[in-house]
């Protein structure tokens, strides 16, 4: 057998950018698709690594997940494998808008019990939650793939999370440090079962917007005001 026969790569691909232009975080909501952007970002990425030795894609079942993994797809000629692991993460604070920030959580007291512990986060799902369902994930992917590569189309957080995971690092964090951008791969390097390293690519980078590169969650089509 071949030494590089067991080289698999599992890349972790970002959505592109979603038309969400009330600027709320929309979380696993229903009904948020790509904006024409997004589309762009997306085509990018299938032109970017269409011809790479992909034999496996699997997608989140949110929509604007599977949208960015559809001309990927078509370009390598694969049917994608909707996997409920990849999903976006619960969060309490789903359907709000955060354009103007810190204000928004002044003005909702209500709000304020969901921010007891960070290391949970206590808003939302459990950081060793979704860093294991995420794992279960890519160990799959692998072992569909292996010799080749495989993409799995899903979330920022629940990449981040997945990569702070890999790296051993704690899962608190600055949202608007996460080196996960639009249409971004986190690539996993495995040599057999064995992760070797990651490394972080942006096909479609000269795409997004600079005031859109730090933020945490989407918001094409919003006004200035209602941007995270």
């Amino acid at each position: 057998m071949a030494p590089d026969t067991q080289r698999t790569l599992v890349h972790l691909l970002r959505h592109g950018e979603v038309y969400n232009p009330e600027g709320i975080l929309y979380g696993r909501r229903d009904g948020f698709h790509l904006s024409e952007l997004g589309q762009q970002m997306a085509q990018r990425v299938a032109d970017v690594v269409g011809d790479r030795d992909i034999v496996h894609i699997r997608t989140s079942p949110l929509e604007r997940a599977r949208e960015t993994g559809a001309p990927l797809a078509q370009a390598r000629g694969l049917e994608m494998v909707v996997d409920e692991r990849v999903i976006e993460s619960t969060n309490m604070f789903e359907g709000i808008s955060f354009g103007e920030g810190a204000k928004t959580l002044l003005k909702r007291p209500g709000l304020w019990r969901h921010l007891y512990n960070p290391f949970k986060p206590s808003w939302g799902e459990p950081y060793e939650h979704m860093a294991a369902r995420m794992m279960a994930a890519v160990y799959d992917a692998r072992d569909a793939s292996r010799g080749h590569e495989a993409v799995i189309v899903s979330h920022q957080l629940p990449i981040w999370t997945t990569r702070l995971h890999l790296e051993n690092k704690s899962f608190v964090h600055d949202p608007r440090k996460r080196q996960c951008t639009l249409c971004s791969l986190t690539t996993l390097h495995f040599d057999g079962d064995e992760l070797t390293r990651v490394s972080f690519s942006e096909p479609a980078g000269d795409l997004i917007p600079v005031k859109d590169k730090n933020a945490p969650f989407s918001a094409g089509g919003a006004p200035a005001e209602k941007r995270p």
